[in-house]
This record gives structure tokens, C-alpha cells and sequence, in this order.
């Protein structure tokens, strides 16, 4: 296996179309054959996990009162090869070319589906057991593939796209495969239907990854074999940068509330003397939510990695849980196991439903984003080991979360306990991430000011370099500018501005957190002045993106000022280039100076359109100030 490619993948291959669409993304190679492998891998997994589960609860091979044990157990068994083989599958994936151990792994999971034959025919719950934790170890070493692949296949455009659609597609599997493992279940010739569709998915899923594209090996050096040794190197590397790390924690943290949840769902029906079908209905329920979730994630961040969306995702999640394990004691009884028209008909599923829907959609704001995040901000030669490093995590959270269940039953626990347990925890755990990278919850007010105080459009965002280093100028009408820039460009802004307005409380927080640079007149304040300089110069050569609004301070009158030499000074000592752009309609919205005074007044503005136009960069040799506050008058028209 030592088979390379002689570089990155191009944007799209030939005869494919250039896009940026998510949907898009599915008529092109480079996404539609890893999408349709993923999603037969991922509906495998849940058909003969959840038909295991229903003939585990319903089929009468274990005893009544051991169910939620097993149940429980089921899930631990499935996760465990997570924990135990995910450092040699990420080092797998960096090592080797990703296409061709996306074959092998796809060859072992038709083994194992023949294996399944074998245990539904003996009616083993060891066996069945057997090929659980072994279906669980093909997804192991799939995991790093799929998601490492993705950065060296799609435009850093396309990622958050491509993600979503990737998460999509594997909650609409688990959504089948459920749906299917529920039905299979229950029938009485189980074992032939079950061990033919597994089969029969093993083998299409092997078909549609031979047309997956090659991916180069990113890691050069030995291989290492000891899964003790190899774990603990992938929870160093994940730990090297604490916001990639911390955003590790929030998706295990997800996977471990999802699956005791998920878990808990058989029971619960049977408690509430529902059917099979009926656990059907609500796995339905949920994971259809999760995939809308993760599909919203792209319209909501304007396709670019917003992880202020993951405190919206963490409170929904929790409020929604809290009210879940109310609406569980709301739901009537019945003398008989009810089918499913008969259980939605009953007082108190209505609620209970829409609970499980709006934990799914904000599960998906929540994860996408991080998932993203971890992928962008990670190098691409480690970043199947840190992904890796990330699933390691997730299967001891799972496991962990599995465990946690089994003792809160031993002790006589109820399932609306715990998922009333589990909202209070997320909760917990979503401060405690937001304490250790103020980062998310600067972004979130970012998000949170530029999408629901102003509505926003853009033009020509694509002209702003996507690496290395560049100054924004801009002219200045509001003290919501910054916030507004910052939710529309894609890269991480740092912004240079008067010291009142970056002391402003609330704004302080966000502007402090960015990193952005106060500046004050040289001749108010030359120590200042000449720091600020510095910071630029510093800035600029790590490659940062800064943003200068050449004015020095907010408009009066809704024009543009002269602007300052600042600028020049800045490009004679650190050339690079300047990207001119103006804002349009914030003049008498409330936070502009009119507008404050407007809204005393009882005229101010909320919800202004504003809009957001780039112009094409310049040479650092072509900056002139009074020529750069020309082209800002131009771009800005009559729209002030």
C-alpha cells in the first residue's frame, strides 16, 4: 500500500462543474461516490444494529427485565472498537493513499456481513454480539477516511458544505437503516431477509468507493502498531491547539448525549406500551431532525465555518431535554401494546415528539460546526490522526455514556430521569467549553448581531485573498461595523480601531477576543500610537487578515471623511496588498451616531438593510489614501 498521487486533488475534475453548492457538491466525483459509500456504510451499521435491538427487546431471547441492560450493553459493544483501534486507523489514513484503504475496509465489512448470516442462523446473542463489536471495527478505520479525505477533495468554499451534506447523509442512512432494522425485525423469517440486506449493502458500498478519487499520503514517517502508545501520541497531536481540541470534546460530548438517548428509545416505547414500529417512528423522528440541523448549518453561516452556531446548538439541546423528560410522564398508558396510529393518538406524544425533533435540529447546529472547525484548523499532514484522535474520544464518551446508563437503571433510575440528567450536564460541559475558548461565544454574538439586527447581503466577498496577509479598508458608519464584517468574511479579521469604541462593554469582549488592535491619534497619545504600529507590523507578517477604518472615527453626517495616512505607512513598512470595501444603508440605524438619535426620538432603525461590497484589490506600490477613499465613495454609490 504505498500507492501516492503526485499532489493535491484539483477543484473539480475534468468534465465536472465548478461549485460551491452543497447539493451541487453530490454531481461531482469528487464528493458523490465517498457520499454514497458513507451512506451505505453508515446504513448498514444501523439495519443490523436495530434489528438487533428489536429482536433483543421483542424477540423473547433474553429476559424481560434484562432489556435495558443489554440495550445499553449493545451500545458499548458497537462503539468499544472506537477506543481500541482508532490511533492505527488515523496513522492508516495519513500514511497510506486514503482511496485504496477505503476498498480494503469496505472488502472486511462484506466478510462480516457474511458472518452475520452465520450468527442470525444460530440464534446466538453471543454471535450476534460478535458481529456488532466487528462491524463496529470496519466503521473504526472508515471514520478518519472520510472525514480527512474531505479537505484534500473539496475548496475550503465547499468544506462546510460538503460536511453538512456528509452528516446529512449519514443521519438520513441511520434514518433507513433504522427504519428498515425496525421492520426487519420484527418479522418472523428474520434471519434470511436480515443476512441478504446486509450482504447486499456490504457489496454496493464496496462498489460505489472503487470510484472514489485518490487522496495523497500526508505522513511519511514509521508506522506504529501499539495501540497504547499510538492513542496516547493522537490525544498529544489533538491537544497541540486548544481551540481544535476543545472542539474534540464538544463532538464527543455530542455522540455520548446522542447515543444514550438513542439508547434508551426501545425501552421507553415498551414502557409506554408502544410496538416495534413505534421505535421506528421515533428514531425516524429524531435523526430526521439531526439532518435538518445539519443542512441549516450552511444557510445560517453563509457557508463558512460558523462556530458561533454551537452555543445556539448547546442551549436548544438542553432546554428541549429538560422539557423531553417532562413530556415523557405527560404520555398516557395503554392496557396493550399500541401500533403506531393508536400511539400518536395518545394525550402527551405530541409533545414529546416535538421535544425529540428540536434536540435533533439543534444537535445539528451544535456538531456540524465543530466538526468543520477541527478540520480547518488542523494541518493537513496529521489531520486523519487528529480526527482519529477525535473518534478515539468519542467511543470512550459513548462507552462512558453507556456505562453511566446501566448504573443509573442498577439504581433504579428512570429513562425521563435521565435524559432530564443528561440536559442539566450538557449544559455544564457547554459553559465549560465556552469558559476555556472565549472564542465560541465571541463568535456567537458576532453571528447573533450581524443576523438579527441587520439584514445583510454581499458582493464580491470572493475578491478577499483566502490566506496570507491583506488589509481590509473600509469606511466607518456604526459601532456594529466591525461585527458586521467580521459575520460576513470567511477568515478570521483583525481589526485596528479608536480605543473608546473597542472598550465599549459587550463589544470590548468580542474585539478583545479577535485580537483586535486600539489605536488612539499620535498626537493624543504617541505611546499608542506607535504600539499599535507594531502590532500591525507583527500581525501582517504572520499572515494575519487586518481590517483599518482610515477615517479614525465614526461619521457625522453619513459621509466619508478624508482619510488618513496611516494606511500608506502601514504598506511602506509591510507590503501586502489592500482590499477596498464599503458598507451601505447602516446611516440612521440605531447604533450609526444619526441613528442613535433617531431612535431617542422614536425613528431609529432594526432589521436596516445593509449591504457589504468589495472592490478588487490593490498592489501595495498603487496605495494612496485619498485614491483608496475614492474607490471605498465608488463602491459605497448613494447607498449611505
Amino acid at each position: 500500500m504505498s500507492e501516492t498521487t503526485s499532489g493535491p486533488i484539483p477543484d473539480t475534475l475534468p468534465g465536472e462543474p465548478a461549485t460551491t453548492s452543497q447539493f451541487g457538491l453530490l454531481g461531482t466525483r469528487r464528493l458523490a461516490p465517498l457520499f454514497v459509500t458513507q451512506f451505505f456504510g453508515a446504513f448498514n451499521d444501523n439495519l443490523f444494529k436495530q434489528a438487533f435491538i428489536i429482536i433483543l427487546t421483542f424477540g423473547g431471547l433474553i429476559a424481560a427485565g434484562d432489556t435495558r441492560i443489554y440495550v445499553n450493553l449493545a451500545a458499548a459493544i458497537f462503539i468499544l472498537p472506537f477506543f481500541l483501534f482508532s490511533a492505527t486507523a488515523g496513522t492508516l489514513a495519513d500514511k497510506f493513499e486514503k482511496s485504496r484503504i477505503i476498498r480494503f475496509v469496505k472488502l472486511g465489512e462484506i466478510a462480516v456481513a457474511a458472518l452475520a448470516g452465520i450468527a442470525l442462523y444460530l440464534e446466538s446473542v453471543t454471535a450476534l454480539f460478535i458481529v456488532l463489536f466487528l462491524l463496529g471495527v470496519q466503521s473504526t478505520f472508515f471514520g478518519p477516511l472520510k472525514y480527512s479525505i474531505l479537505p484534500q477533495h473539496l475548496d475550503a468554499r465547499e468544506l462546510v458544505g460538503g460536511n453538512a451534506m456528509v452528516q446529512m447523509g449519514t443521519f438520513v442512512a441511520i434514518l433507513l437503516g433504522t427504519i428498515a432494522g425496525g421492520i426487519l425485525g420484527d418479522w418472523d423469517d428474520v434471519s434470511l431477509w436480515l443476512f441478504a440486506f446486509v450482504v447486499a449493502v456490504a457489496v454496493t458500498g464496496y462498489l460505489s468507493c472503487r470510484w472514489i478519487p485518490l487522496a495523497t499520503p500526508t505522513k511519511s514517517d514509521n508506522l506504529g502498531w501499539n495501540p497504547v502508545v499510538e492513542t496516547w501520541r493522537l490525544i498529544t497531536l489533538a491537544r497541540e491547539r486548544k481551540a481544535v481540541f476543545l472542539s474534540i470534546l464538544g463532538v464527543s460530548w455530542f455522540w455520548l448525549l446522542g447515543s444514550v438517548v438513542l439508547a434508551q428509545i426501545p425501552s421507553l416505547v415498551f414502557e409506554l406500551d408502544g410496538g416495534a414500529y413505534v421505535v421506528t417512528l421515533i428514531m425516524v423522528v429524531f435523526t430526521v431532525a439531526i439532518a435538518a440541523g445539519s443542512l441549516l448549518c450552511e444557510q445560517l453561516s453563509g457557508r463558512r465555518v460558523e462556530i458561533g452556531l454551537v452555543p445556539v446548538g448547546a442551549v436548544g439541546v438542553s432546554l428541549f431535554g429538560l422539557d423531553a423528560c417532562f413530556a415523557i410522564g405527560g404520555v398516557s398508558g395503554g392496557e396493550a401494546e399500541r401500533s403506531v396510529l393508536e400511539f400518536l393518538a395518545a394525550d402527551g406524544v405530541g409533545r414529546l415528539l416535538f421535544d425529540l425533533a428540536m434536540m435533533g435540529v439543534f444537535t445539528g447546529l451544535y456538531v456540524v460546526p465543530l466538526q468543520a472547525n477541527i478540520q480547518t484548523r488542523t494541518p493537513n499532514d496529521r489531520r486523519a490522526r487528529v480526527i482519529a484522535a477525535n473518534n478515539v474520544l468519542n467511543s470512550l464518551f459513548m462507552v462512558t455514556g453507556a456505562v453511566f446508563a446501566i448504573a443509573w437503571f442498577k439504581l433504579d433510575g428512570t429513562i425521563a430521569g435521565l435524559v432530564g440528567a443528561m440536559a442539566v450536564i450538557n449544559a455544564g460541559v457547554a459553559v465549560f467549553i465556552f469558559q476555556q475558548v472565549p472564542e465560541f461565544s465571541m463568535r456567537f454574538l458576532v453571528w447573533a448581531i450581524s443576523h438579527t439586527m441587520y439584514r445583510v447581503r454581499h458582493q464580491g466577498l470572493e475578491t478577499i485573498p483566502e490566506r496570507g496577509a491583506a488589509i481590509l479598508v473600509c469606511n466607518h458608519v456604526s459601532y456594529m461595523d466591525a461585527c458586521l464584517l467580521a459575520g460576513a468574511v470567511r477568515r478570521p479579521i483583525r481589526f485596528v480601531m479608536h480605543d473608546a469604541i473597542y472598550r465599549i462593554p459587550v463589544l470590548h469582549f468580542i474585539f478583545r477576543t479577535s485580537r483586535t488592535i486600539p489605536i488612539l491619534p499620535q498626537g493624543q497619545d504617541p505611546k499608542v500610537y506607535e504600539n499599535a504600529f507594531q502590532s500591525i507590523r507583527e500581525g501582517l507578517a504572520a499572515g494575519d487578515l487586518m481590517c483599518i477604518f482610515p477615517e479614525g472615527k465614526l461619521t457625522t453626517d453619513g459621509d466619508i471623511d478624508r482619510f488618513r495616512r496611516g494606511i500608506e505607512r502601514i504598506v511602506g513598512e509591510t507590503p501586502v496588498p489592500v482590499v477596498p470595501m464599503a458598507l451601505r444603508g447602516l446611516w440612521g440605524s440605531f447604533f450609526s451616531p444619526e441613528g442613535r438619535g433617531a431612535f431617542r426620538r422614536g425613528r431609529g432603525r432594526f432589521w436596516s438593510r445593509v449591504e457589504i461590497v468589495v472592490g478588487d484589490p490593490l498592489a501595495p506600490h498603487e496605495v494612496d489614501a485619498d485614491d483608496l477613499r475614492e474607490r471605498v465613495l465608488e463602491l459605497r454609490g448613494d447607498g449611505r
